[in-house]
């Protein structure tokens, strides 16, 4: 009788670390895919703040450049365009991660978040340009206010 209780004693502690193990597998590919969701949804946020900084430097330009300050430039037109295009693509990501993240893959996820972050990369350069030409503006006001009677 004392090897059949070990025995069932045995089975019964393989049967629990399995169980374990599968709970413990379960549960970590949840965090994994809560933490992959989390950071798509950052760099969503990370990736409009962008945009908008580009768009408020934009709105801030005309002003100093243009004869005319209600009437763009056709750079800054097609600018515009470009971040209001990138606003749009960013809602669309966004719906996408409402409604197809719960059940996609850890490689879609992983391929909507290289998308997002690429295209942040993408905008730095442009950022960086931007925020030395306002300086550059800027400068160039001050300098012109100075050489005025």
């Amino acid at each position: 009788m004392n090897a059949h209780l070990t025995l069932g004693l045995t089975l019964l502690f393989i049967l629990l670390a399995a169980f374990a193990s599968v709970t413990l597998f379960y549960r970590q590919r949840f965090y994994r895919r809560a933490g992959s969701v989390r950071y798509l949804l950052e760099l969503a946020d990370q990736l409009e703040a962008d945009l908008k900084t580009c768009r408020a430097g934009l709105q801030q330009a005309p002003a100093v450049m243009s004869l005319n300050p209600d009437l763009p430039t056709t750079g800054e037109q097609e600018a515009r365009h470009a971040i209001d295009a990138g606003l749009r693509s960013l809602l669309q990501q966004r719906i996408w991660i409402r409604d197809q993240a719960p059940r996609a893959t850890e490689q879609e996820l992983g391929t909507a978040a290289a998308a997002m972050s690429a295209a942040r990369q993408r905008l730095q350069p442009l950022l960086a340009g931007l925020t030395q030409a306002q300086h550059a503006l800027d400068d160039a006001v001050r300098e012109h206010i100075r050489r005025e009677p």
